[in-house]
């Protein structure tokens, strides 16, 4: 039980309706903007006022219904007896017209004050997305995270216009009507009135509060079922080549089988509570009635009043009829905000610190001084790397799959923090400078290239948006896509498509090295920048990246050995160290791991191309020659050969 007790009280609690209120109200009253403020004071004005008058219209139905019957002290007596209730009944309309116009008028004002905090909201917390670590974004769902900041901004409007539009008027109403049963009648009938809105209000909290249970499961479900979906239109093309859209249709399936369910509940105890709410009310409204009646009887009262106490709780069930929807908005909305003021909570892994300067670059010395680095405690993924890439150098990293080579680009920007050591460029350790600063110095074409779902041109323009269209045609020459460019339907302004995917992958590659050229960083990262080219059309990129290189100081990560040959240095990383280091020659002449690497990817090279002209050569030949292959003039293959070859 002990145990129990602890574990509770490790729980962390649910903030309260006082805590998010706090946490939203410098949305609604801005510091400087003194517009919204007069806004906001205006609304509880109007809103007093629609009160007021609302409370005046049961009156003024009450008197124009005593002058009728001739009953009462109503001020029809100065009057004639038709004037009279004429009067009263215009009286009346125009009280109601106020009413709207007054409720209306507020919720004019107020808009401008809701959806100030909407955006204001929306764009901290997009902003601070942008703020947060990798590591948080590699651990959560894009499509979750887009909903949490969908139903957020939602959230923003709903509580705010529910609370000062609703909630509040509702309270003031309540406070009006029984006071005024308690001038115009008596205490009892105070007290009925009084306990049936405790009633009511008790039934209702109990119950929406046992439905919001059933709502959150509706919304995860919701949550899930879109997030499924997002993920697999984002990899519409994946799912096509494995065929896998009846696996993925069971899937979105068995989300919207839950969502099903969650929501059948929901619209089933939604009957239930609207049921129990009815009956309390009529219960409530017959029995203050009753004793009315009773008053008239007694000569207490008039059958205006009569009328008066109809009207009174006829008005009445309006706002308690919302109170079931104003408690679940608030409860829903409350969740909802909470969820992005928790993002909103969520500390960047990786923040500049207080005394951080702008990186000064001078020459762009990229320097790794024993780097120690772990995703997780229990596994080291670099241990102990140290390296210089001299100004105006290119040093290549590669190695086996898993031996730390991207770990060590996310480095570079600072994605990550090492456990130890430092990374340093020229002279300035990396976490003492700006996180701003640092990736303007570097440019970064990447293994996968993602675009955004916009035009050539914007996406090119993305390396520099205040660039000139003379210059993103030039950095698209140098990276060698221009006359591709020129080719398509509409040129730059031609769309790419969601991720890039009406490009192929060269020139999605080709787009990441023009915007990486337009944006002439001093330092480059080329992380397996030909990866997706094919091997006449690398040989021309690598050409490209060969002269943008020059003269900036540049690391390669690498799979094909082919492409950093040229390299000042090539570093080669086995298990997170550095194993061998030297120029292209020298790690040939060793034997060891960088030579056994080679001679591999020549072996498969070789084999690709016997396949390739064994599917070219005659079949009556059953040779196939690489006169025309670099170190195998004049070579031939047999079918035996072929067979080997395969495997």
């Amino acid at each position: 039980m002990l145990q129990k007790v602890k574990a509770a009280a490790r729980l962390p609690l649910q903030p309260s309706f006082s805590d998010t209120w706090r946490k939203l109200w410098p949305y609604l009253w801005p510091s400087g903007r003194r517009d919204l403020e007069w806004r906001v004071l205006a609304t509880f004005v109007l809103l007093i006022l629609a009160k007021v008058v609302t409370i005046a219209v049961p009156y003024s139905f009450k008197w124009a219904t005593d002058a009728l019957v001739g009953h009462g002290h109503a001020p029809h007596r100065m009057f004639g007896f038709i004037a009279g209730p004429l009067l009263l009944t215009l009286s009346y309309g125009f009280l109601r017209i106020a009413m709207a116009g007054f409720t209306q008028a507020r919720d004019a004002l107020f808009a401008a004050v809701a959806m100030h905090a909407v955006r204001r909201l929306a764009y901290d917390v997009f902003v601070h997305l942008h703020l947060l670590s990798l590591r948080f974004h590699l651990e959560r769902k894009i499509g979750g995270l887009t909903r949490v900041l969908e139903r957020g901004r939602n959230a923003i409007e709903t509580f705010v216009r529910t609370v000062v539009l609703i909630a509040v008027p509702t309270g003031v109403e309540f406070m009006l009507i029984l006071a005024v049963f308690f001038f115009q009648f008596d205490w009892r009938y105070t007290l009925a009135v009084a306990g049936m809105i405790f009633a009511y209000t008790a039934f209702t909290f109990s119950a929406t509060n046992w439905r919001i249970g059933i709502r959150r499961s509706m919304n995860e479900s919701d949550t899930d079922a879109n997030t499924k979906a997002l993920d697999s239109l984002l990899n519409y093309e994946t799912v096509k080549y494995f065929g896998a859209e009846a696996r993925e249709a069971r899937r979105y399936d068995k989300s919207m089988a839950r969502y099903e369910e969650t929501s059948v509940k929901s619209y089933t105890s939604l009957t239930f509570l609207n049921f129990g709410q009815a009956v309390i009310f009529t219960l409530g409204l017959t029995g203050v009635m009753a004793m009315s009646i009773a008053g008239i009887k007694a000569g207490h009262n008039s059958v205006g009043d009569f009328v008066l106490i109809n009207a009174m709780m006829i008005q009445l069930y309006q706002p308690l009829n919302f109170l079931g929807m104003v408690y679940r908005d608030i409860r829903q909305a409350k969740i909802d905000l909470e969820m992005m003021f928790d993002i909103l909570a969520e500390h960047p892994e990786i923040a500049d610190r207080p005394d951080a300067e702008p990186l000064i670059v001078s020459g762009g010395h990229l320097s790794f001084e024993n780097v120690f680095f772990h995703y997780d405690e229990a596994r080291e993924i670099l241990k102990g790397v140290s390296f210089d890439v001299p100004p105006g150098k290119t040093v290549a990293l590669v190695g086996p799959s898993g031996a730390g080579k991207s770990t060590i680009s996310r480095l570079v920007f600072r994605f990550y923090e090492p456990s130890s050591g430092r990374i340093m460029i020229d002279g300035q350790d990396i976490q003492h400078v700006t996180q701003g600063s640092l990736r303007a110095a570097i440019g970064m074409v990447p293994q996968d290239t993602v675009l955004f779902n916009d035009t050539i041109g914007y996406n090119i323009r993305y390396g520099r948006a205040e660039a000139s269209e003379a210059d993103v045609k030039e950095a698209a020459r140098l990276a060698q896509i221009d006359r591709f460019i020129e080719s398509v339907p509409g040129g730059y302004g031609a769309q790419v498509g969601e991720r890039g995917l009406k490009l192929s992958g060269g020139e999605k590659q080709r787009v990441a090295i023009a915007r990486t050229i337009l944006k002439a960083p001093p330092i480059l990262v080329l992380d397996e920048a030909t990866s997706a080219l094919d091997t006449f059309t690398e040989q021309e990129i690598q050409t490209a990246l060969d002269r943008v290189s020059k003269g900036r100081t540049t690391l390669v990560i690498a799979h094909r050995l082919s492409t950093v040959v040229n390299a000042d240095e090539i570093l080669v990383l086995d298990k997170g160290e550095i194993v061998e280091r030297g120029a292209h020659a020298a790690l040939l002449a060793q034997g060891g791991v960088y030579a056994a690497m080679w001679n591999r990817q020549n072996e498969v090279r070789r084999a690709e191309e016997i396949l390739r002209r064994a599917a070219q050569a005659e079949p009556a030949t059953q040779h196939v020659s690489l006169a025309d292959s670099p170190n195998e003039v004049g070579q031939t293959y047999t079918p035996e050969d072929i067979d080997v070859a395969l495997g």
